[in-house]
């Protein structure tokens, strides 16, 4: 389990890294709407390449943001899901049951209301799992921002609530948002993989190595047609814990600093500047705006909490001590919040492909829309149900 103090540090940074990326989304919706969006615009598509001989990698900085620093990100997510997994939160079975459950329904139900909302179009429907995502900096930080009066138990419930989410979403992603699959570069992909696994299994612990294995896997990735973001995953799961305790902490350590100050809020810059110059008022109320707005307010809301009193009813987990079934659905709301992750997922499903875009509507309206409304409403829920806790226990007192 996690040193409370150390938690308690963790959540604190999250609370900062939040209002970075609400800054972020400021700056670049003020900048796409306003005498600067032809510099903004461009920014996003300055040329980088990348060769060496025969080999290149070309893209817009906006790709290389997404599909290379998103990476380190991934990465990062690999990473703690290990250690919450072998020595955290998620260590004890018994524990897990609930988040599991919670996170289970927070991502069905929000891809369910999306479906039945965009059923019948093809191409509104590739975008089903953008309101399944819930973004931990956000939720976290919120929760921060509500000081003392939070429950610690509550807070680890969000925590393993969100890795487990994590998890979930870098497994859709690798199931059904890839395409044009090079069986090439997915061998050479799988071949670093099983290097790494080779080393990790023979007690390798020097993590220069498993950092050069990974970014030739991860230029492989990138042209098999696998999101390349997969190998920041595949590369902080294979990287040994067991025997390599100090080093591995440190190099997670080392990343939160450039992936939460420099990445997130780069990576909220460039992907929400939403020009409301082209933005009418049908664009509210079409389908994949509802659908991800909903999807992630009631959605996310619904199935977590559902799940989780599922959970409890089959006696299959139980509430954290000192946690409310009030206090839950507070968190259930919060989980709504999808930000980072659902416009990763949305610059996914909706991406440009030979130079053919998907129009109908601009996906991260939506997102804004329900993140927006589920963190206001979540944190005014929740500030509301702690203090009329607290009320109750310095009566009792």
């Amino acid at each position: 389990m996690m040193r409370n103090e150390t938690l308690l540090q963790f959540l604190k940074r999250e609370s900062a890294i939040g209002v970075l990326l609400i800054v972020s989304t400021v700056m670049a919706l003020a900048m796409a709407n306003s005498p600067l969006h032809s510099f903004y615009s461009y920014f996003l598509s300055i040329p980088v390449v990348i060769s060496f001989d025969e080999f290149a990698i070309a893209k817009p900085l906006l790709l290389w943001i997404n599909d290379g620093l998103m990476a380190v990100f991934f990465f990062m997510v690999g990473l703690e899901i290990k250690r919450e997994v072998l020595e955290g939160s998620l260590q004890e079975r018994s524990k897990v049951a609930l988040p599991a459950f919670a996170a289970l329904g927070g991502m069905l139900v929000p891809a369910l209301i999306y479906g039945m909302l965009n059923a019948g179009d093809e191409g509104a429907m590739k975008g089903w799992a953008i309101p399944m995502a819930t973004d931990i900096a956000f939720a976290l930080g919120i929760l921060s921002l509500l000081g003392s009066r939070v429950p610690p138990a509550l807070k680890v419930f969000l925590l393993a609530l969100a890795i487990i989410d994590d998890l979930g979403a870098i497994i859709v992603i690798a199931l059904f948002y890839g395409h044009g699959l090079s069986l090439a570069a997915l061998g050479t992909a799988m071949t670093m993989a099983l290097i790494l696994l080779f080393m990790n299994l023979r007690g390798v612990t020097n993590n220069t190595f498993y950092i050069l294995i990974g970014l030739i896997m991860w230029a492989a990735v990138l042209k098999s047609g696998v999101h390349a973001t997969i190998a920041g995953v595949v590369l902080g799961l294979l990287i040994p814990l067991r025997g390599n305790r100090e080093s591995f902490h440190d190099l997670e350590h080392s990343l939160h600093a450039p992936v939460n100050y420099i990445i997130l809020p780069l990576f909220a810059f460039v992907n929400t500047g939403v020009s409301f110059g082209s933005v009418s008022a049908s664009d509210f109320a079409h389908s994949v705006t509802v659908g991800i707005a909903a999807g992630l307010f009631f959605g996310k809301s619904i199935g977590i909490f559902l799940f989780s009193r599922l959970a409890v009813a089959l006696r299959l987990g139980k509430l954290p001590e000192g946690v409310t079934n009030a206090q839950l659905f507070g968190v259930a709301i919060l989980g709504g919040i999808g930000f980072t992750m659902s416009l990763f997922i949305g610059s996914l499903a909706f991406e440009c492909s030979e130079g053919v875009c998907f129009s109908l509507v601009d996906e991260r309206i939506g997102i804004l829309m329900g993140s927006l409304v589920s963190g206001v409403v979540g944190a005014l829920y929740l500030s509301a149900v702690l203090k009329k806790t607290k009320r109750e226990e310095t009566r009792e007192g």
